[in-house]
């Protein structure tokens, strides 16, 4: 994800003044809700307006490294913790959630910039994460192992069980808050885990309300902390040697590099994406124009498995691009807090900038703007760019951003290559009805998911998540992330 690897703060003097009485948002320590008292409050201000959304309270380093020694003394307690104390505690969490549903949907539109019908669906699919947790949580099971295939075995009896690494530390970013959050709490207390957790500095404050919901499970007190903090502050995560488990969402690049830091430790990653989209001669037109149009743009942009790159073969290209083109003009860009919103602001001016430099680099090398282009302040419109080259950042890196590309091929093999043409692997969409083509979709690209009739933004929570090659390594979904979260050792009875 280029831009949600960002772990700096916001700047220390936003040019919009304070608003008297925004609520300042406590960290959770070691189950405890503090205010901090050695740094200044972060200012989080709205991308849309420039508004003062609220303030969210920063740990130290002190408090970093306290939070990771609660994290080990309440280890065993976590560990044992029964699964039916685990489900229950994941329940209440799900149960806070959607008590506390509107306000946070209100709290990420504001801060986040994410249209109202984006912001609930988020919170809806984090309360089906923690309810999800809560059955996985009295489905962890073991194996019996035969040991009599050598003679040396007989009479002997092997067992495996899964035992949690603890503590975990996980970095969560920008584009969803509470989901990502979600996926890095709920199957760390399932399986009885300890965890800390550093929020995006960019809008921390759904973050830290799921840390009052946290803070209300049951769940043991010093085994969950939810801490925003400067980067230099939450080097410990990193480097402590009694962390067993780095779970990371960000950009590639910070990605591979905390694992290259992390020396003995386990290293998941949710990196970024560069998704596409195969459109063959007999897929159903008007179907795939609506999902590429919804995939390229929800959250404008702003998610690793947005659609950015469209392949359409040739005999259908001009018959898509008209109604692609049409489908872009219709959505509405604008004020997150407004019903009618399809397309919000990016999280910054500065994402929107960068992302506008690279289409204006696209159209001087040749490409056709079909809608779009335009930006002001942090709302860049959506944007569809037609006959785009290999080389041009649109098409090769990551744009994160409402932008969309459009080409044409001749060969179904060749729109596989063409997909397959990228550092990334995360997820991919063909439209066809043809299982041969499905198949063999299947069986060559090179990514971590491949969506049949749907784009590659299309998943459910509970189902592996994750890519190959710089998209990243390990997988999220409850049951996928439990497997990462633990490690089978082995009993053998004589």
């Amino acid at each position: 994800m280029t831009t949600t690897g960002s772990t700096t703060p916001p700047p220390a003097t936003p040019p919009p003044p304070a608003v008297p009485g925004a609520r300042t948002y406590p960290f959770l320590l070691a189950g405890e809700l503090r205010m901090g008292s050695d740094v200044a409050p972060w200012p989080i201000y709205a991308p849309w307006s420039g508004e003062l959304v609220g303030h969210a309270a920063v740990a130290t380093a002190a408090e970093v490294r306290a939070a990771l020694d609660a994290a080990v003394e309440e280890a065993p307690a976590a560990r044992a913790l029964p699964a039916h104390a685990r489900a229950a505690a994941l329940e209440r969490v799900a149960d806070g959630l959607a008590a506390r549903s509107e306000e946070l949907v209100r709290l990420l539109a504001a801060e986040a910039g994410k249209p109202l019908s984006n912001a609930r669906l988020e919170v809806e699919r984090a309360r089906f994460v923690f309810r999800t947790a809560a059955e996985e949580a009295k489905r962890i099971g073991g194996e019996v192992i035969p040991t009599d295939l050598t003679p040396a075995g007989e009479g002997r009896l092997a067992m495996v069980r899964r035992f949690p690494l603890a503590p975990i530390a996980a970095i969560t970013p920008f584009n969803f808050p509470v989901l990502l959050a979600a996926h890095k709490v709920a199957p760390a207390m399932a399986c009885g885990a300890t965890l800390v957790l550093k929020p995006p500095p960019q809008d921390p404050l759904s973050t830290l309300l799921l840390g009052e919901i946290l803070a209300e499970s049951g769940y043991p007190p010093g085994a969950l902390s939810v801490l925003p903090c400067s980067v230099e502050d939450a080097a410990p995560l990193l480097d402590d040697p009694r962390v067993r488990m780095v779970s990371f969402t960000g950009s590639a690049r910070a990605g591979w590099a905390i694992r290259a830091r992390a020396a003995t430790k386990k290293v998941t990653l949710e990196l970024g994406g560069n998704a596409g989209v195969v459109v063959e001669p007999d897929a159903d037109l008007e179907f795939a124009v609506r999902r590429c149009a919804a995939g390229g743009f929800v959250y404008a942009g702003q998610s690793c498995i947005s659609v950015q790159r469209i392949l359409v073969h040739a005999s259908r290209y001009d018959e898509f691009a008209e109604r692609m083109t049409a489908a872009v003009a219709a959505l509405r860009a604008g004020d997150p807090l407004d019903e009618a919103t399809d397309v919000g602001p990016m999280i910054d001016a500065a994402a929107a900038e960068r992302a506008e430099s690279w289409v204006r680099e696209a159209v001087a090398g040749g490409a056709r703007l079909a809608v779009g282009g335009g930006r002001e302040g942090a709302l860049l419109e959506p944007t569809l760019l037609l006959d785009t080259r290999r080389e041009m950042r649109v098409e090769c890196e990551e744009v994160f951003a409402p932008v969309v590309t459009l080409r044409p091929y001749d060969d179904f093999e060749a729109a596989l290559a063409m997909i397959d043409d990228s550092p990334y692997g995360l997820q991919a969409g063909v439209f066809t009805h043809d299982l041969r083509r499905v198949m063999r979709a299947w069986e060559a690209l090179d990514v971590g998911g491949v969506v049949i009739n749907d784009i590659p933004g299309f998943r459910v929570d509970h189902l592996p998540y994750g890519g190959v090659k710089a998209s990243g390594a390990g997988r999220e979904g409850v049951r996928w992330a439990i497997d990462d979260m633990t490690e089978p050792r082995l009993l053998i009875l004589g």
